[in-house]
């Protein structure tokens, strides 16, 4: 019931709202909306703010092959920010990752029993090259086994908002090809699915809390070292990155995937005058030729530099029109608040809309009464400042609809029992007075 009632309060706690004309329309509604992508599934979001500006069919479980490497990729980065592993460990090579590893039909690198390989080493294979066998390899050394790491994954998911995943192993291939080594618990055919939806907040996760993987995923072509005398070549199946078949502007990332059941399918990303984009497309085009992913994907690049445009609506440090925030308990009865980082909102060109600015306080800073109390330290943030569309725009599951955090620019201490019992007081006689006021006006009228 309380946390009902704290709901409701910030809801309702609106400082200011302003109704301003606004030069955007959610996608859907825009009369640029002329691009028709040959895929199962599509969608095409904002990088920066999660806004879905393309989709088709995003809700449709279904399998995803390698880009399943993404979420590996992300583990891997938790478990080397937490201190659990170190780019320099020396990864041990389970013996039945050998003979996989020297299958030709699967992308791989060779592994050998008599050389060592490092972390560093097999999370460039696996990025850029797709290999399967360092995949596993890197899954095994991060939770112990394959299956405890498929564990991690789907609780990720879990936390991370998705809606639709499975995850059945850490590589995206079939559990068939596995030759009976896949994760316990998991189907002897079972193949990875994801919804496109689901695919792109997991990218948009991906790159906004471990950026750096586009240092690697950028990278065209490289090499291994598979043993003391011999290189493998490592050209990236990406051909959207620079010199490759298929070279886009501003291409730098992400996965690619194929497998029998999924098709030909590409997470992309580009980033063009400030403005990131994420793809996803899945089974796009002939399943025969490969590259028709990537002709898929730049039609929806095109489509989102050519049509949007990218707007800031709030600016960093932009003080709301009543910018005092009423505190309850503190030595100071109000507390100024500014915005914390710009807002922008990607919009179809030559569209205009409404929108108001609302601000509503976190639920963390309230007390049971749904008041924002003391103590409050300068640049701790207190609430929202949301901006709400009279046609709204959709995010991605999970993400935070449009808005700014709101951060205090003063400190302020908690009051001691002196002032409270003085505010006391004032309330006691000032409700006293406007008592005897109403009745003795209730006399006269």
């Amino acid at each position: 019931m309380k946390r009902n009632n704290r709901a409701k309060w910030a809801k309702v706690s609106v400082l200011f709202t302003l109704i301003l004309a606004l030069v955007t329309l959610p996608y859907q509604q825009a009369d640029a909306n002329t691009v028709n992508v040959d895929a199962s599934a599509a969608i095409m979001i904002n990088g920066d703010t999660g806004q879905i500006l393309y989709e088709d069919n995003i809700d449709e479980q279904l399998a995803i092959a390698s880009m399943t490497k993404m979420m590996t990729e992300y583990l891997l980065f938790e478990a080397i920010e937490e201190g659990q592993v170190a780019w320099d460990d020396t990864v041990v090579i389970e013996d039945h990752l050998y003979p996989l590893s020297h299958q030709s039909g699967l992308s791989n690198v060779p592994l050998r029993s008599d050389y060592d390989y490092t972390v560093e080493e097999l999370y460039e294979s696996m990025a850029i090259y797709s290999a399967n066998a360092s995949t596993m390899a890197l899954a095994a050394h991060i939770a112990g086994s394959e299956t405890a790491f498929v564990e991690q994954m789907n609780e990720k998911a879990g936390e991370l908002g998705l809606d639709q995943y499975d995850f059945v192993n850490s590589s995206g291939l079939n559990n068939s090809s596995l030759d009976g080594f896949h994760p316990e618990g998991t189907p002897a055919d079972g193949e990875t699915t994801m919804s496109a939806r689901s695919v792109a907040q997991l990218a948009y996760h991906l790159l906004n809390d471990y950026p750096e993987v586009l240092e690697t995923a950028s990278v065209p072509f490289a090499e291994f070292q598979a043993g003391p005398d011999e290189t493998v070549n490592m050209p990236n199946w990406n051909q959207m990155l620079p010199g490759m078949s298929h070279e886009y502007e501003g291409a730098d990332g992400l996965k690619t995937g194929t497998t029998d059941a999924a098709g030909n399918s590409f997470t992309g990303t580009a980033l063009q005058d400030g403005t990131r984009l994420i793809t996803v497309v899945m089974n796009a085009g002939n399943p025969q030729v490969r590259t028709e992913r990537f002709d898929e994907t730049e039609k929806l690049f095109d489509h989102g530099f050519d049509n949007f445009e990218e707007i800031t609506v709030v600016e960093e440090g932009q003080e709301p029109e009543d910018n005092m925030i009423s505190v309850n308990g503190g030595k100071e009865t109000e507390v100024p608040v500014v915005t914390s980082e710009n807002l922008k909102i990607s919009t179809p060109q030559n569209a205009e809309q409404e929108y108001s600015l609302e601000v509503a306080i976190d639920e963390d800073r309230m007390n049971e009464d749904g008041e924002l109390v003391a103590p409050i330290t300068a640049g701790e943030r207190i609430g929202t400042l949301k901006v709400n569309f009279d046609d709204p725009t959709e995010y991605i599951q999970g993400i935070q609809s449009s808005g700014v955090a709101l951060v205090a620019t003063e400190d302020i201490e908690e009051a001691g029992w002196f002032t409270m019992s003085m505010r006391g007081i004032g309330s006691f006689f000032s409700g006293m007075w406007t008592s005897i006021t109403d009745t003795v006006t209730g006399w006269f009228s």
